[in-house]
């Protein structure tokens, strides 16, 4: 496997609409031990997380795919700046809807800002994509890290080992869009800071009203 085809691999792998779903498996699957793990029933752990995945990487991604073959986007991949904006409000209102879907159900709250913040993080994006090619991948992982490292703090359980994990994954990240050519490193240096910075602050925000 050359540079470029794993660059590709890595791209696909960690693609920003996957975020949010890997956010509920560490949390619920991966990382041992915290309340997340022990307090919530194995069923909907499995139950919360398939939801995720549906409204933040399947619905979207059929979005895209329908906008392709009626050829309002010239690729897939969305490489082209102008292909960029309308399909990330979309996704954005995805993410609002999966919110607005969850925030009457009885769950972790800190799972429900999750969400919001991601949904407010594309939405942004898909503001200053409009003069400027921020770097989505970058706003997903910095998102996830910010997540992390919130709940973290929160719920006062030591999550060190994941933030490497996520900062090593932020860094083949920054590789594999650069080495496709797709972003300078401004844009990835803006993407991460955009992502990380408004998970972090919704949550040290709204901690206080309404964390659990």
């Amino acid at each position: 496997m050359n540079s470029r085809s794993f660059a590709l691999f890595i791209s696909t792998l960690l693609h920003p609409l996957l975020m949010a779903t890997y956010g509920c498996l560490l949390l619920f699957f991966v990382i041992h031990d915290s309340v997340f793990d022990y307090l919530t029933p194995f069923e909907t752990k499995w139950r919360i997380s398939l939801i995720v995945f549906m409204f933040s990487f399947l619905f979207p991604c059929l979005n895209i795919y329908i906008l392709y073959k009626l050829k309002r986007l010239k690729s897939l991949t969305l490489s082209d700046p102008r292909d960029r904006s309308f399909p990330y409000v979309i996704t954005s209102l995805f993410y609002f809807g999966l919110f607005y879907l969850l925030i009457d159900i009885n769950i972790w709250n800190s799972l429900k800002l999750f969400i919001v913040g991601g949904g407010i993080a594309i939405l942004l994006t898909a503001v200053i994509n409009l003069r400027y090619k921020i770097s989505a991948h970058m706003v997903g992982i910095g998102g996830l890290l910010g997540v992390l490292m919130s709940i973290s703090y929160l719920i006062k359980f030591d999550m060190t080992l994941f933030y490497i994990l996520v900062i090593l994954m932020a860094g083949f990240i920054a590789f594999a869009r650069l080495r496709l050519e797709e972003h300078r490193p401004s844009q990835i240096y803006t993407g991460f800071l955009l992502g990380f910075i408004i998970q972090i602050s919704l949550f040290f925000v709204l901690q206080k009203t309404i964390f659990a």
